[in-house]
């Protein structure tokens, strides 16, 4: 079992100490800066055998009220809003993109990737030729409390609305999923799509038949203003957090 690494910079620590003599309080564990209790490792299981520490972009902004677990990686300027919750503790790994942000009650979560040290491949979607229990593109919006549950994938530019559901489905570049729709089994939006309010697609024919998405269509600019809004949250907040502490935030 891999150890985190802060807690492998601790053991190393301790046994230092101990074979020089030396006294408790020298320790070399001061020099891996300590996490938010809020971002954390995985424990381990039959499921999840290795205890994986998020990876975090430093010019990301985790809202000290939301929760990320586990073998989660976060990109560059990605903002994580207050009671969203990005657990990579039983499907992983879990990514989220370059400027795309996880609004406020968001889930992203995942069926189980792993079994006693076997693959279950069902539950992982592949892109860039890696595997993921759940991929959210760059520059995606997610909408307050909506939920990503993989496997899953989101891909580049697509805006998520409020409360959607996206599960075991798959979602193209520069689509809108509108609030409350809900994408199962195995179904590939195209790119281009939009989904409407409410609308329940369970079939791939169903998918194929959605809307383009067209100059006419409403909401084609939509998630341009929402990364817009976002991307200054995240960049405002992170000033605020590191002016309060007098220190660059690192994760």
């Amino acid at each position: 079992m891999r150890l985190p690494k802060m807690l492998t910079v601790v053991a190393v620590g301790a046994a230092l100490c101990f074979t020089a003599g030396c006294t408790s309080t020298q320790t070399t564990a001061t020099k891996e800066p300590a996490k938010p209790a809020n971002i954390r490792p995985n424990v381990v299981t039959t499921f999840n055998p290795t205890a994986e520490t998020p990876v975090i972009a430093k010019d990301a902004y985790i809202d000290p009220l939301a929760s990320v677990i586990g073998n989660v990686e976060i990109g560059s300027k990605v903002y994580v809003a207050p009671f969203a919750s990005v657990r990579g503790d039983e499907g992983q790994p879990i990514y989220v993109g370059e400027g795309s942000n996880v609004q406020d009650g968001v889930v992203l979560h995942a069926l189980e990737t792993e079994d006693n040290g076997e693959l279950v491949e069902k539950n992982l979607v592949e892109y860039g030729g890696k595997k993921y229990a759940v991929y959210v593109g760059k520059h995606v919006s997610l909408a307050h409390q909506a939920q990503v549950h993989g496997p899953a994938l989101v891909d580049d530019g697509t805006f998520v609305g409020m409360q959607a559901l996206v599960f075991k489905a798959q979602v193209g570049k520069n689509c809108v999923i509108e609030p409350g729709a809900k994408l199962l089994n195995g179904v590939k939006v195209p790119d281009g799509r939009y989904v409407p309010a409410g609308t329940v697609v369970t079939t791939q024919a169903q998918a194929d038949k959605l809307p383009v998405i067209t100059d006419a269509y409403p909401l084609k600019n939509l998630n341009k203003g929402v990364l817009h809004v976002n991307e200054q949250l995240a960049e405002g907040y992170l000033k605020a957090q590191e002016g309060a502490t007098g220190e660059t935030k690192s994760h």
